[in-house]
């Protein structure tokens, strides 16, 4: 399955944003996808994750609340709004398919996933 984020932009301090996660592949529809993002300077972190089905989701604590992940599996795409932006979420964004069938404890880990689509830019202005 191939990845592709888009939808990063620039936006002020409490503006909103919805990235896109474009899958290929029939094998997209039954992968758990994860965004995970990059901020200048520091090392990839978790943000959110989703199931195969969109039933189950997890958050990072730092974008609980305001950011809300879903999936569309008839056009083969993973969603994440982001509401109440702050300049702390100035990052680069990916997406990347879970590796497993099924989330583990593990899930803010980048290991548990492959697949990663060049990210797409978010600077969030002050």
């Amino acid at each position: 399955v191939q990845l592709q984020a888009s939808g990063g932009g620039l936006v002020q301090a409490g503006g909103s944003l919805r990235l896109s996660c474009a899958g290929s592949g029939r094998a997209f529809s039954s992968a758990g996808v994860g965004w995970f993002r990059q901020a200048p300077g520091k090392a990839r972190s978790f943000v959110t994750a989703i199931n195969w089905r969109g039933d189950r989701t997890y958050y990072g604590d730092d974008v609980k609340g305001r950011f809300t992940v879903s999936r569309d599996n008839v056009q083969n795409t993973v969603y994440l709004q982001m509401n109440s932006l702050r300049p702390e979420d100035t990052a680069l964004y990916f997406c990347a398919a879970l590796l497993k069938s099924f989330f583990t404890y593990n899930y803010a880990k980048e290991e548990e996933y492959a697949n990663w689509g060049q990210g797409t830019l978010v600077t969030v202005s002050s």
